[in-house]
């Protein structure tokens, strides 16, 4: 039976800063609230706002830290460990550029970033359960993603490779999740070896279909690879644990397609807009979600390459919930129908 998608709410990775009110837990919590969200979607690797190995280590610290959130009008609706999960896999070309997501002692050390990483996610498990979550969100990280385009041609068995062991690595881990009864919700996104359904596939079956592999659905990298983002929940429900309310464009030309030539984020054929702005079906969506019963949160993922950030914000909260649909109870034909048992129903087909 269907039910109501919760929200609004905002991820904070993006509003986080050194100034007032985005550079402690109170104030930010304080800022989404009045805004008019209900909940918040936590950075973890933002020590600003969270402290993951106090939080792993100590459930008061968890309901403390929960607790605040409350006091200000906000739950938390899941962790983030996007940044850390990126450094689980990494292929060499961008060892040096994923560097900066790990802390100075790790880096230039491949190794050691990624056991860091491992170390991390586990962490965030045990966080996600002290806070009483049972979902998480997180990137795959990528071996095989350089090779993208067949050419110059890739050898045989490079890409079954490349998701034996990014299954190796993220098996354990999984498991994890698994005991604290987590589920972790991969963004399928560009940049990473799991960026559409076929390669979600692919993972889940070199993960022999593990349980708490799931989807964090965001249909913003979807439109930017012309793919069916609505055709995806059909086929993918059952999988998907988080929802990013993310809107983004597609604009090819006899000049740009999908790849949008190297330019910048403004210029390129394929933008991320502020909510409203962009071509993402949200009515579609939502409904969807809400016919398949999906009942967890509808996060504000901001990304704008024209809007300020706080206007997006403002912007966000009326715009989730204006979409967010209170699923009835009754069918719209009740009025017309009359009570009926077998007997009728056995007349009625002549029987």
């Amino acid at each position: 039976m269907a039910t109501n998608i919760k929200g609004p709410a905002i991820f904070l990775a993006q509003f986080a800063g050194d100034a007032a009110p985005f550079n402690s837990w109170d104030a930010i919590t304080q800022w989404a609230a009045s805004l008019g969200y209900k909940g918040v979607q936590v950075p973890t690797w933002d020590s600003r706002l969270f402290n993951l190995q106090q939080a792993a280590a100590s459930k008061t610290y968890c309901d403390d830290f929960a607790g605040a959130a409350r006091e200000n009008g906000v739950e938390v609706t899941e962790l983030s460990t996007h940044l850390q999960g990126q450094l689980v896999a990494v292929n060499p070309a961008y060892d040096q550029a994923f560097d900066a997501f790990a802390p100075a002692q790790v880096q230039g050390k491949p190794a050691a970033r990624q056991a860091w990483a491992t170390e991390q996610m586990k962490l965030a498990a045990a966080a996600s359960k002290h806070l009483g979550l049972h979902s998480s969100v997180s990137f795959t990280g990528s071996l095989a993603w350089p090779f993208l385009y067949p050419w110059p041609q890739r050898p045989a068995g490079l890409v079954e490779s490349a998701f034996t062991e990014l299954a190796r690595r993220w098996r354990p881990i999984l498991d994890v999740y698994d005991e604290a009864g987590v589920d972790v919700g991969f963004e399928i996104h560009p940049g990473e070896d799991v960026f559409d359904g076929v390669t979600f596939e692919m993972f889940l079956d070199a993960l022999q279909g593990h349980s708490r592999c799931r989807i964090n659905y965001d249909p913003s990298h979807f439109v930017l690879q012309h793919l069916d983002y609505l055709a995806f929940i059909d086929i993918y429900h059952e999988r998907i644990c988080a929802f990013h309310v993310k809107d983004a464009e597609l604009n090819t030309d006899g000049r740009q397609g999908v790849y949008s030539g190297f330019q910048p984020w403004v210029n390129r054929a394929g933008r991320f807009r502020s909510l409203g702005d962009g071509q993402v079906d949200f009515r579609g969506i939502f409904s969807k979600l809400a016919a398949y019963g999906y009942d967890s949160w509808a996060v504000l993922e901001w990304e704008c390459c024209l809007k300020h950030p706080e206007q997006g914000a403002a912007e966000g909260a009326p715009f989730i919930t204006d979409h967010i649909i209170r699923v009835t109870e009754k069918a719209f034909d009740d009025f017309a129908g009359g009570a009926t048992d077998q007997a009728t129903i056995n007349r009625m087909l002549g029987l």
